[in-house]
């Protein structure tokens, strides 16, 4: 059973960037769909990006596209999310997951595996 691992993540100013990493633990990245996904205090979880780790296609919600780029290192079996030009409205936390297979979906309840969560804080 794969054991996600998050780090990163932290504060930084409106503007920044800023790079969140998940790594697989006891198991492979090989085969699975894996993403992230993130929850503001008082608001539902959302998706947020999400990537083939045995393909190339990539996947990400509107608010970010074009600021954030998810990417893998398949001999480290990672995944990292490359959060740019972070507004104060990315504060969050930040959950990375993973599910067998080739399919991505936003919907989180979809996922069998999730991180512990990082916490992301973006100044004004």
């Amino acid at each position: 059973q794969v054991q996600l691992v998050e780090s990163g993540g932290g504060l930084v100013q409106a503007g920044g960037s800023l790079r969140v990493s998940c790594a697989a633990s006891g198991g492979s990245f090989s085969g699975y769909a894996v993403g992230w996904f993130r929850q503001a205090p008082g608001k539902e979880r959302e998706f947020v990006a999400a990537i083939r780790f045995s393909g190339s296609s990539t996947y990400y919600a509107n608010s970010v596209e074009g600021r954030f780029t998810i990417s893998k290192d398949i001999a480290k079996e990672s995944v990292y999310l490359h959060m740019n030009s972070l507004k104060p409205e990315d504060t969050a936390v930040y959950y990375c997951v993973a599910r067998p297979g080739q399919i991505v979906t936003a919907r989180f309840t979809q996922y069998d595996y999730w991180g512990q969560g990082i916490q992301v804080t973006v100044s004004s």
